[in-house]
Formats: structure tokens, sequence, C-alpha cells
């Protein structure tokens, strides 16, 4: 499965390197070519020898080695994959920040190929507001970020900070390369965020919406290997760099954006929080404060949705999202039926853990044969890994 993959491996200054000397050994025992870079502080928990040995290449240390000078952007493009385990506390904090002041910093600024993180640190350096911070930083700069499991740590108290074991380090990397196969060759539209109805040059109509569920599908999407376009509302989150991005602000703006070049999409993913009504006068110059009251005439938003239900040819899969308060399954049954949808994602203001910027959701997908698929509350991350699923497993069907 990995045999020819190129994986390169970071090693930071943490006890869990321990494990990545495993970790090494699995990946060149599964057929991988690997290379080994290690931080100064790294040299204090495992010795640059045994991954040398292990990894059957020379360990890079220093961007210049006695005469030598280690190509950091000819290492980047080299990997299939990069993958820094142990992550520590500091280098998640560099990488945070845009610190290049080793070889390990200066290959992560300079990769081409994806990269992903296992953090291992203390619980109270996890759960610290600057550390999460720092990792919502890099998964907004298109980062995988595995996650920390609980256990002994090596302060020798309990709780949340280890390091995934080897073997599932392994399952991450077999699962994605399993899963970058599955979209090779096809075109996906994404909308993700608000819209912004203006009212004046200062004000405006909109939502709460952050954009973070449309763009986690826009990164699952890309990293399963379809061409990705995502047509993103104001939002401070950003994509992977897979993704293609055209930010617009209003409702109109997305319909037109949507509807250039509809027909080459094979999947299409309605997640963005369209403003349903828009000011039907819009002030050139701002609103004064003159009166007690201030009346507003609104006028409908053009139904991208609808439209593109309408424009829809045999073989694309057209998703759309319900966002309920009540009566939820019936209203989604209804918006599936209504906009010629073939997937709806339906998420309920009643559930904990689900809305409007927060990390996680809970969804329930209904398909055009009223075939429903239950989720438990999940990171957005993983709910996007499961609304791909669902696209792929109907697609198939």
């Amino acid at each position: 499965m990995l045999k020819g993959k190129k994986i390169l491996v970071g090693i930071t200054g943490s006890i869990a390197a321990y494990k990545s000397v495993i970790f090494v050994r699995l990946l060149v025992k599964a057929g991988a070519e690997v290379k080994v870079i290690m931080t100064e502080s790294a040299k204090d928990f495992v010795s640059p020898l045994t991954f040398s040995t292990l990894s059957k290449n020379k360990v890079l240390l220093n961007l210049f080695d006695e005469d030598n000078w280690n190509n950091h952007v000819m290492l980047g493009r080299w990997a299939d994959m990069m993958i820094i385990a142990p992550a520590s506390c500091n280098t998640i904090s560099k990488m945070a920040n845009g610190i290049c002041d080793n070889l390990l910093q200066a290959v992560i600024l300079s990769s081409k190929c994806p990269v992903a993180i296992a953090p291992a640190m203390d619980e109270d350096m996890w759960l610290h507001p600057s550390t999460q911070r720092n990792i919502q930083n890099v998964k907004d700069d298109g980062v995988y970020v595995l996650p920390v499991y609980k256990g002994e740590l090596a302060s020798g108290l309990s709780g949340e900070g280890r390091m995934p074991e080897p073997e599932q380090l392994m399952s991450f990397i077999e699962d994605f390369f399993i899963q970058k196969k599955d979209l090779k060759g096809k075109k996906a539209l994404v909308t993700a965020g608000p819209t912004h109805e203006a009212l004046d040059p200062v004000r405006f109509i909109s939502n709460a919406s952050s954009g973070k569920m449309g763009i986690a599908i826009a990164d699952e999407l890309a990293q399963r290997g379809a061409d990705v376009h995502l047509v993103l509302g104001p939002s401070n989150i950003k994509p992977s760099s897979a993704v293609k991005i055209e930010n617009v602000i209003s409702a109109e703006d997305m319909y037109t954006e949507c509807m250039k070049d509809f027909k080459s999409y094979d999947i299409i993913v309605m997640a963005a929080a369209v403003a349903d009504y828009s000011p039907k006068v819009k002030s050139d110059q701002k609103i004064k404060k003159e009166s007690d009251a201030l009346s507003l005439e609104l006028v409908k938003t053009k139904d991208i949705l609808s439209e593109a239900g309408k424009r829809k040819s045999p073989g694309q899969v057209l998703v759309g999202f319900a966002l309920e308060t009540n009566n939820e399954k019936e209203n989604a049954l209804k918006k599936l039926e209504q906009k010629n949808a073939d997937l709806i994602v339906l998420n309920s203001t009643n559930d904990a853990g689900a809305g409007f910027g927060l990390d996680t959701n809970r969804i329930t997908i209904f398909d055009k044969n009223h075939k429903e698929y239950k989720f438990p509350v999940k990171s957005k991350k993983e709910v996007a890994e499961d609304i791909v699923n669902t696209i792929i497993q109907y697609k198939n069907e």
C-alpha cells in the first residue's frame, strides 16, 4: 500500500520520540522511502544513528552540514507526505507563526506536499489557550492535525496529550493515500460561509456562519483527489492550499460565481448560509440615525440551491444543507424534494454541539429515496469525512 511512497518524518523534542522509532521501522517495512529530519532538542531523546539505521538514509539535522547545504526546497518537493511526529508545543508554535530557525521549519514552510502533525505534550500545555490558538492556526494553513489521546504522561500525571501509537500513525498514512484516489479526476463545487447584504457602505445583513463546515468539506474533497472550487463568503477561515478559492460578498455574487461553469462539476455541495433576503434599496452613503425607527424593505435573494437543482444533469450529485429549529426531518425532506437535490444534510439548532461557529457538528443525511444516514456529534473534519463518504456511496449505488 505504501510501496514507493516518499515520506518525510520530522522528529522534535519530546519523550514521545521513542514511538517514532517504531513508526519509521513500520513505514520502511511497508515499502515506503523514508527520510528523517530531527531538531536539535530531539537528539536528547533518541540518537540520530537509530533513525538513520532504520530509515536507511542519513538523518538531516541542519541547514548546513559540514560542507554541504541541505536543500530544504527540494526536500519539500521530494516527499509525497510530511508528518511531524512527535510535534512539540514549541514546534507547533513556530509553525503557527511562520518562524524559520531550523531545517525542519524551513522544509515545512517550503513544502508542496501534504503536511500532518501528531502533537505530544503534557495536558496543561495542550489545553493552554495559546496552544489551542496555534493548533487552529496550523489547521487554517491546511495542516492535518492528528488527535491527542488520554493516558499516562511524562509528567507522571494522566490526561490528554499523548501522541498516537505507531500503528495509529500508520493507519492515518494508509487511509490518506487510499482516500486520495477516491475522487481523482472529479471536479467539485463547494459553497461556504455567510453572505453580506449591504444596507449602506458600512452596514449589512448577515448571519453567524463561520464557514468552517463548508471549508472542511472542500478540504476533504481535495484530499480525496478532487479538483475543488470553493466559493467562499466573508470568513476568516482558510482552506488548504489544494483548494481553489473564489471570494464573494453577497448572495448575488455567490449565485453568479456558482453558475459560471456549473455543468462542468461532478459534485456540487451547497454548504453556504446564503441570506434569504437583501435590502431592496442600498444607500450610497451611510444611513444617519435621524429618527426613532427605521423601516427596511427586503426582497428575496436568488435561490442558488433551487437553480442548481433545475440545471442539474444526470451524473451530477447535488448536496444541500438544512439548518432547522423545529420539525427538522419534515422540513429537511421537503427541502430535498423542492430543490431537486440528491442529498440533504440536516443539522438542528436543538442539538448540543451543532450550529454556527462551533468546531463540532451533528448531522443526519437524507438521499432522494429518503434513505437516512445518522451520525453522532463529531469534529467538523470528521463530519466532512462522513459527508464525502456518503456522497461517494450514493454515486456508486
